[in-house]
């Protein structure tokens, strides 16, 4: 518990320090296949069936 913070806040620090050289291209192709991902693990989901 006392290391998340620190934890949360180096890898928000590498987050950005990796999308800054990015350009706007490189970005959009990023967050299509992340919500390419979402949408393949959203339909795993198994929902339970109601009986």
């Amino acid at each position: 518990m006392l290391l998340r913070l620190p934890y949360l806040a180096l890898t928000s620090v590498f987050t950005l320090v990796r999308l800054l050289p990015m350009g706007d291209r490189d970005k959009d192709a990023e967050i299509l296949a992340l919500r390419h991902q979402l949408t393949v693990l959203q339909r795993q989901n198994n929902k339970p069936q109601l009986t």
